[in-house]
């Protein structure tokens, strides 16, 4: 059975109207724009939408060929798609491609709406058209991302009136089978103590994503877990998903310091995916409550989209149809992380690897394969952020926040914004920049955000280190992004190959090189590191520099 989503007033009409050969999209009686997902209200206009019928014609803007056994009853392999819709090639749909070959499906294919029926739903699928219109195929393109970016509001920056002062690591690995709470103490009391302070100085707690039930794995169980573990008593605390990246959890912090709200503030992030998976498997662990699918991932769970390898996918088959590039552009930050890692006594993943070792493993959903995809792990990350008054007591070199970026300037949305990249990164790159005189010029190292390595080829272009689909060539042989290159990118391994801690390990390996810290990884005269966390929406990015 596929996941269905709940049938809402809202949604209604798109989920039931395959009834009678209906595709049901919202449109907006003043402007007369269509608008989807469903959302109830216009943007433009903020007027209540209406219920329109399109004419199921569409084109394929993003393909990705599904061979991984995500959902027991959806045999692989199968093609999730995002189609532009011919009314308004800004309305997209994540569907899947039928009644054709999965190899024959690409960018550019002319579509038309054919729905199947499941239980009370009628899911709207695609086949190919019998005639193709290149004309049409084209007037779908999506446009480039182009941002602008508010300016800053005051000179003050909050960022002047804060510090990292701390930084701890539990053990990370795989299946570690322990319990996730005895990850973060770890973690929490090796940076309590990195920064010289004690549990009682601690007046503040953060943490990305907090408690959130039904995603076993991705959570030590929030703030609350954390007060009683260490009977902290926060003056303030913050937990929660909704943020610009996983390091929104520091800017919070930074923000609590700032404003005089916390001297310091404890940061933290925990995951136990592989400890688990294996609890489910055994049956151990009860698998998330059932029933059916309701906000953002409704519209793409029910297309076997289940996972955000597909969903990355799609945008990369846009960028190298647009590009003209190949898998070897992904190949060599692949590659990269790896030969970082093998000098990283922490990582995961150690053994060297070659091109061809990456160009041979097994797909998981064109054109990602294994090696362009991170490595789920047990572990637990935590920064401190103290004022800046206090750094001068610090026993480790003092590393200063000088910008974050953390400006929306797209639709929250996985389909409906940028789709030849990642989306919700340009926003947050160009905030960044916009907050400081320093350029991508002088950045010395970047630890960049590489849940898969399509993630990294964004944010290089969005941060400004080389222009709009010219990453191929900036990665090609691996030497810029190398420890000795011109731009050292994700020097512990990253993601790709010291494990997936979900954002944290790239602000904490940002300190390491700031201090000096990194042994043989070191990059030398580390002064100024770029991080960006978010693997999708939304991104978040900091600018940290050495103490000067």
């Amino acid at each position: 059975m596929r996941p269905l989503p709940q049938v809402l007033p809202e949604t209604e009409d798109f989920w039931t109207g395959g009834r009678d050969g209906r595709l049901c999209i919202k449109r907006c009686p003043a402007c007369a724009r269509f608008w989807h997902p469903s959302q109830v209200v216009c943007a433009d206009c903020h007027v209540e939408l209406e219920t329109a019928d399109v004419s199921g014609l569409a084109t394929v803007i993003g393909c990705t060929v599904n061979l991984q056994q995500w959902l027991p009853d959806l045999t692989p392999p199968y093609v999730v798609a995002i189609v532009a819709l011919d009314e308004d090639p800004r309305v997209r749909l994540f569907t899947n491609i039928i009644d054709v070959a999965p190899e024959a499906v690409h960018v550019g294919l002319r579509v038309e709406v054919k729905f199947e029926q499941h239980e009370d739903i009628w899911l709207a699928m695609f086949a190919p058209q019998a005639e193709q219109d290149a004309a049409l195929a084209a007037a779908a393109e999506p446009a480039l991302p182009e941002v602008t970016v508010r300016a800053m509001p005051v000179s003050d920056k909050f960022e002047d009136r804060v510090a990292i002062t701390g930084i701890g690591m539990s053990e990370v690995g795989r299946r570690l089978m322990r319990a996730p709470l005895t990850l973060t103490v770890d973690a929490c009391l090796e940076a309590i103590a990195d920064a010289g302070l004690q549990v009682s100085d601690i007046d503040g707690l953060a943490t990305w994503p907090g408690a959130v039930n039904g995603a076993a794995g991705i959570s030590e169980g929030g703030t609350q877990a954390v007060e009683n573990a260490l009977g902290i008593h926060s003056t303030w605390h913050h937990g929660a998903m909704e943020t610009p990246g996983h390091s929104g959890a520091l800017v919070a912090a930074m923000m609590a310091v700032a404003s005089g709200m916390c001297r310091h503030v404890l940061c933290y992030r925990t995951v136990w995916e592989a400890t688990a998976t294996e609890l489910l498997r055994s049956g151990r662990l009860a698998p998330p409550a059932g029933g059916r699918g309701a906000g953002d991932f409704q519209w793409r769970i029910p297309f076997g989209a289940t996972s955000a390898a597909n969903w990355i996918a799609v945008y990369a088959s846009q960028y190298f149809h647009r590009f003209g590039v190949d898998r070897e552009m992904l190949g060599w930050i692949a590659i990269n992380a790896r030969a970082n890692a093998v000098v990283n006594p922490a990582a995961i993943y150690r053994d060297p690897m070659t091109m061809d070792d990456y160009l041979n493993a097994r797909m998981i959903t064109t054109p990602l394969g294994l090696f362009d995809c991170d490595i789920p792990c047990d572990g637990a990350i935590a920064l401190i952020v103290s004022a800046v008054e206090t750094a001068a007591d610090a026993p480790h070199p003092v590393v200063r926040v000088e910008a974050v970026g953390t400006q929306i300037t797209e639709r929250v949305s996985w389909d409906q914004g940028t789709v030849t990249h990642e989306p919700m990164v340009f926003g947050p790159a160009a905030h960044l920049w916009s907050r400081t005189d320093l350029k991508p010029a002088d950045v010395d190292v970047a630890e960049i955000y590489d849940g898969f390595t399509f993630n990294c080829v964004t944010w290089l272009e969005a941060l400004g280190f080389c222009g709009i689909g010219e990453a191929s060539a900036f990665v090609e042989g691996g030497t810029r992004i190398a420890l000795d290159g011109e731009l050292p990118l994700n020097t512990h391994g990253g993601q790709l190959s010291a494990g997936r801690t979900q954002g944290f390990g790239f602000p904490h390996e940002a300190v390491v090189q700031l201090r000096g810290d990194g042994g043989e990884r070191q990059v030398d005269g580390a002064e100024v590191v770029v991080v960006a966390t978010g693997g999708g929406l939304p991104g978040g990015a900091l600018l940290l520099t050495r103490a000067r």
